[in-house]
């Protein structure tokens, strides 16, 4: 017990001893399901495939090479593109809501927060395939649209970039919401009523105060949905075609069809470090303590 004492007094008069305890925990899930996978991925992807689809041990970057290829490159930018749509517009209709709901929202913020994350009691996969019965020729917006007579043949909506981003941004909708709820819901309101009775115009107050003070909930909210938007490959499967796809449906026919793990490996590790990219330029931006 002698021991045991002496331990912890150690610990009780050192603060710095105290914080490494503490961060021991999130250091050993970090190294064992993120820094590990990560080498993992990447010793792969430095392998030739070979003949009888096994991983050869001679190093090469013909993978990486292989991915900004001519036939490759495009999928690449159509993802990064894809992700860039969906978060302007999960910002564009997610902000009058989360303003609506923090400004306005009274006694009902609890029930407007309720029905923005009801969504989430609900498979993505089969939200995504609710849009089939609405985008399809014969389906809902077409039916209203030729019986209100404003077109004469069904439009093709589905296996289109709009059918894709459309599933994109109303599967991320509330990772963007969500954020920017918080940060509004903590805007200090006399700020707003100060600006107004020193003559500011409702227009300059808000962009004057309430937009720059939401500012991490932006940025929370946006990176919330470009990183996932750019792995995601069931919206693009599921409400896309040939010209549609994405990173993640490159990834999975890889590893799934191709059994082709090294270039797959070489696809994983790229979209990895681009959200890693995204992480750091967050954190440099506006701090970790606003996270």
């Amino acid at each position: 017990m002698t021991i045991i004492n002496k331990i912890v007094k150690k610990v009780s008069d050192n603060q710095s001893l105290q914080a490494a305890l503490m961060l021991l925990p999130l250091a050993v899930i970090l190294v064992v399901f993120l820094i590990t996978p990560m080498f993992s991925v990447f010793e792969k992807s430095v392998h030739p495939l070979g003949a009888d689809f096994s991983i050869e041990k001679t190093f090469t970057w013909a993978n990486y090479q292989k991915v900004f290829s001519s036939k490759y490159l495009p999928v690449f930018l159509r993802t990064i593109t894809f992700a860039l749509l969906t978060t302007i517009f999960c910002f564009a209709l997610g902000y009058p809501l989360a303003y609506y709901v923090a400004m306005y929202g009274g006694k009902r913020k609890n029930i407007y927060l309720l029905l923005i994350m009801l969504p989430f009691w609900t498979s993505y996969l089969i939200r995504a395939y609710a849009w089939i019965v609405i985008l399809r020729s014969e389906g809902i917006v077409n039916s209203l649209l030729m019986n209100m007579h404003l077109i004469h043949e069904p439009i093709r909506f589905l296996n289109t970039p709009f059918a894709v981003v459309l599933g994109l941004t109303y599967g991320f909708l509330p990772f963007m919401t969500l954020p920017l709820y918080v940060a509004l819901e903590k805007l200090d309101k006399r700020l707003i009523e100060a600006s107004l009775d020193l003559g500011a115009s409702p227009v300059n107050a808000f962009f004057k105060i309430v937009f720059p003070l939401s500012l991490p909930g932006v940025i929370a909210g946006s990176l919330l949905t470009f990183i996932p938007a750019v792995g995601d490959f069931v919206a693009a499967d599921i409400l896309g075609g040939p010209d549609t796809m994405m990173m993640g449906n490159l990834i999975q026919s890889q590893y799934l069809e191709y059994f082709d793990w090294p270039f797959g490996s070489a696809l994983s590790f790229i979209l990895m470090s681009l959200m890693l990219i995204a992480i750091f330029t967050y954190t440099r931006a506006v701090g970790v303590e606003k996270i």
